[in-house]
């Protein structure tokens, strides 16, 4: 016998007074610190996946990030269950260090196969790398608007990391496109 599933609606119409819904149910303005987390969080997501668009001949690296999207959206659930409601869905929503030990593994990887900066560089590096460059100061702002939930104790120190180090994933993936696609990166100059 199979189970039909009912089908969900896209707008709930909950939200057209300015508030939402967290994972634990709890409703805040939608221009509440959480909110803005998570839309920078899910801004990053779309970034990376426009990104992944445009490595797809580098199969690793198109892998690592399709990785790295699902875990985006761990890091959603984390941000969207606050520490302190002491809520049932907390088990649920623990981020695992192991995550920010496979960016790690992954920038060490990439990285002994390309020649060692001496320079600052500028966005560039072809289509891929640029987009990979965009994503990674997309994962800036996205850090910046985590680090409050972060220090005040409302998300799981590993959840933070890995935002942290994605950043560095991205510039060092950002620069292995290049090297892989023979496109010189830009040296910054200075005037």
């Amino acid at each position: 016998m199979f189970k039909v599933l009912k089908r969900l609606k896209i707008y709930t119409k909950t939200g057209d007074k300015g508030s939402t819904s967290l994972f634990t149910g709890e409703r805040r303005s939608k221009d509440n610190a959480v909110f803005q987390s998570l839309g920078n969080t899910d801004e990053l997501n779309s970034f990376i996946g426009l990104a992944a668009i445009q490595c797809k001949n580098h199969q690793d690296i198109s892998n690592m990030l399709e990785f790295i999207q699902s875990r985006l959206l761990d890091v959603g659930s984390n941000i969207a269950t606050p520490k302190s409601s002491n809520h049932e869905k907390l088990a649920r929503v623990g981020y695992k260090p192991e995550y920010v030990d496979n960016l790690e593994k992954w920038i060490d990887q990439m990285d002994k196969d390309l020649p060692p900066l001496k320079n600052f560089i500028l966005p560039s590096g072809g289509e891929g790398s640029a987009r990979l460059h965009i994503a990674r100061s997309v994962c800036r702002r996205a850090e910046r608007s985590i680090v409050k939930q972060f220090l005040d104790g409302e998300i799981d120190e590993s959840a933070y990391k890995f935002i942290n180090r994605l950043s560095d994933f991205l510039f060092v993936a950002a620069r292995t496109v290049a090297h892989r696609e023979n496109i010189q990166e830009t040296i910054w100059k200075k005037e």
